[in-house]
This record gives C-alpha cells, structure tokens and sequence, in this order.
C-alpha cells in the first residue's frame, strides 16, 4: 500500500460522522439573523441553501437548520422522513466544509427542502455535496468519460 492511500485511509478513521445538539440551529434570533436580507443563498434543485459569514475562516463545523414546507408536505410523517433524509446527508458529508485546507467562512448555514415531491436519499445527498462545493467555491471533479471510438 502507497503512503497516499494510507494518509487517506487514516483520516477517514479520524472522521467523526456525528451530528450533535451543539451543531443543530435552535436559537430563535440566530434564525431570524439567517433568514434576514443580510444573509445569501442559492438553490441546488430540491434544496435551498441560505448562509451568513463568519467573521474569520474556521474549521469548526457551523450551525445548521433544516427545514421542510408545511405547505408542500402536509403530512408530519412525510416532513420527518424529508428531514431526516437531509440530517443524514449532512451528517455524512460536513467533513467537506470542516476539513478544508484554510478553513471556511460558513457561520450559520439553513438547508430548506423546496421539492415538491419525496426525494430519496442519494438524490439528497448529491444535491448536498453540490451545495457544498457551490458554498466553498469549487469545482467538482467530473469523472473521466470514455474516448469515444
């Protein structure tokens, strides 16, 4: 095995892929500061993206909201099942804002569900890294396609 592969294989043993209660955007006027003019956003289609910058670059992890319409998904089971989905792409994928090279400048970050239909988890989890790439400001590596013949 290269000295690549085993650095690589070494930080995805150090990952934590949790989610805690710290993490987790409750305080009412941290809410209102997100969804106020002074935050920006973008939409990755079924997420909408909402964040504010923090003052310095960091590595610590921001504080997340998730949301899903009450309008569009009547039925609380539905939204559950939506917010879990997204708490788990999430989850699974942070690593890419916290473990960035110089660090990043997200500090409350708000990931609203805008589809109108249920969405499986890849599909979320996709939408997600895109997002990500989108919010840090790089590109995502396109798998090599075949020469054509």
């Amino acid at each position: 095995m290269n000295e690549l592969t085993a650095n690589s294989q070494e930080l995805t043993a150090n990952r934590k892929y949790i989610f805690p209660k710290e993490e987790h955007l409750c305080r009412k006027k941290l809410i209102e500061e997100l969804f106020s003019k002074q935050s920006s956003s973008f939409g990755v289609y079924p997420l909408r993206i909402v964040w504010i910058k923090a003052a310095a670059p960091t590595t610590a992890p921001p504080q997340v909201l998730i949301s899903v319409s009450k309008r569009t998904f009547k039925r609380a089971v539905d939204r559950n099942r939506l917010k879990r989905l997204i708490r788990e792409a999430y989850r699974l994928n942070k690593y890419r804002l916290t473990e960035q090279p110089g660090g990043h400048e997200i500090a409350l970050l708000g990931i609203i569900f805008t589809g109108k239909e249920k969405s499986p988890l890849t599909l979320v989890e996709k939408k997600l890294i895109s997002a990500f790439h989108r919010l840090l400001g790089t590109t995502i590596e396109a798998p090599a396609s075949p020469p054509a013949p």
